[in-house]
């Protein structure tokens, strides 16, 4: 089955094929590096890093590329807040970013641009729109672009442009569907930035959001690539806009796919800090989650279905991972004894997998797909059927699948014999009902430095 993507461009499910395969030219909306990264925004890594994880398992070369976002209305706020520079800033809050990248496993962009590096570019992007009569210089010396002048404008966000208002400006880099006007390309210099400005033909100031991220795209991947991600509040006005000066500009189409992610709810609420439940991924570790419980909360759900957060839900999440691990580690244990050469047998559940994957990243689905058939496999199990064999060639196909999760495998165990064997025979003497023999273990255990974890499947030992 091929891959099939939802195109928020068309509204439809469509089968994808790149531009030139088996290349393929991936762009992510990527942080405004004011603050630290909230769990909201994270979802919205992850899905497009399950995306690129899959696209890559399926043999696509991806060029990946994510702008940083280091000059913007919010950072100048910021920067006159805190008396800091612009980059001393930004540095802080880029590298915290991607400290948070590495912490779920997420893979890093191939190419990750700061729009401040990039300001000649735009520049001369602006005088082509310019020279095309798509923007025009205002008297304060801001350039805007004229959306009466490109037709096909709201095309993204299915905008009725007969039903426009025209004529009137707005400044400001984020603004709702009921201000639709003639946007900012390049915002004049005034007091209020401070030290925060470029010289340009039409004199000192800034580039507008929107015009950062087509400059940055386009420069790396060309006038038309393949997919644009981003979270679906984007959808207008950034992505709108995007298309609108992108188009203008070159004539060619911009992305061809548009992969958008649902909001994210905290127990049901919109996030906020006056509700208390305004996250970060600091935040929650600190509170003793891990990366990876995290990352399977985060992705658990569909993409584009809207997902409720709760610490429930990551408790559902580190009980699925506790699961998987300890299958994993008995199959380790099972497949010890066999030869590489015997890892003939596929894995059952690997083409539901990816069938369910091929439908626009059904991770929901895969999921299920995944633990139908470790209950199958533990059957077999606990009936004597799995042979080394078998367990290391399913070992073998889920390392295969986890390039596409970025879960990470457990570490192999690494129990010491003596250990092991007053395990087995604590688990005897529960089983007998001998229970004051089943306290001396655990104590004789606990002075060697090791603790009892009792899980539906069986007993394990695990360090102190």
């Amino acid at each position: 089955m091929a891959l099939q993507l939802f195109n928020t461009l068309t509204r439809r499910t469509e089968e994808f094929v790149p531009l030139n395969p088996p290349h393929v030219g991936m762009y992510t909306c990527g942080p405004t590096v004011w603050n630290y990264a909230h769990i909201g925004n994270l979802r919205a890594f992850l899905s497009q890093d399950l995306l690129r994880r899959y696209l890559e398992y399926k043999g696509y070369d991806v060029k990946h590329v994510m702008n940083i976002t280091d000059v913007e209305d919010k950072i100048i706020r910021s920067v006159r807040e805190s008396g800091k520079s612009l980059r001393e800033m930004t540095d802080f809050y880029t590298q915290e970013f991607f400290r948070d990248l590495d912490a779920l496993n997420i893979k890093r962009a191939h190419v990750t641009p700061r729009a401040t590096d990039t300001i000649p570019d735009m520049i001369k992007l602006i005088e082509t729109l310019i020279a095309k009569k798509h923007a025009y210089v205002a008297e304060d010396g801001s350039v805007y672009f004229s959306i009466k002048s490109f037709k096909d404008y709201g095309k993204l966000a299915h905008l009725d442009f007969d039903n426009l208002q025209f004529g009137v400006r707005v400044q400001h880099d984020e603004y709702d569907k009921e201000h639709v006007a003639d946007f900012a390309l390049w915002k004049a210099w005034d007091e209020d930035d401070g030290d925060v400005k470029w010289d340009s033909p039409w004199g000192p100031g800034r580039p507008g959001w929107h015009i950062e991220c087509s400059v940055m795209s386009m420069k790396h991947l060309g006038e038309t690539f393949d997919i644009h991600c981003g979270g679906e509040d984007l959808i207008f006005p950034h992505h709108e806009d995007e298309i609108a000066q992108s188009e203008a500009a070159t004539g060619k189409p911009f992305a061809r796919f548009w992969f958008h992610n649902a909001h994210l709810l905290v127990e049901g609420k919109k996030m906020s800090k006056s509700l208390g439940n305004f996250y970060t991924l600091r935040d929650l570790l600190q509170k003793g989650w891990s990366g990876r419980e995290i990352r399977y909360a985060l992705i658990s759900a569909h993409y584009r279905e809207q997902l409720n957060f709760t610490f429930d839900g990551l408790q559902a999440a580190r009980s699925a991972l506790q699961r998987i691990d300890g299958f994993l580690l008995k199959l380790q244990e099972i497949a010890q004894s066999a030869s590489p050469n015997d890892f003939d047998k596929p894995l059952k559940a690997g083409l539901q997998f990816l069938n369910a994957m091929d439908d626009d990243l059904n991770i929901s689905g895969a999921l299920g797909v995944l633990f139908d058939f470790i209950r199958f496999v533990h059957k077999e199990i606990t009936a004597g059927c799995l042979r080394p064999s078998e367990a290391g060639a399913i070992l073998e196909e889920w390392e295969e699948i986890d390039k596409m999760l970025g879960l990470g495998m457990p570490a192999k165990s690494t129990i010491p014999a003596e250990v092991q064997a007053l395990v087995e025979e604590r688990q005897a003497a529960r089983k007998a009902k001998n229970f004051k023999r089943s306290d001396e273990i655990r104590d004789q255990l606990a002075k060697l430095g090791w603790t009892i974890e009792d899980t539906p499947q069986g007993s394990r030992a695990k360090r102190t």
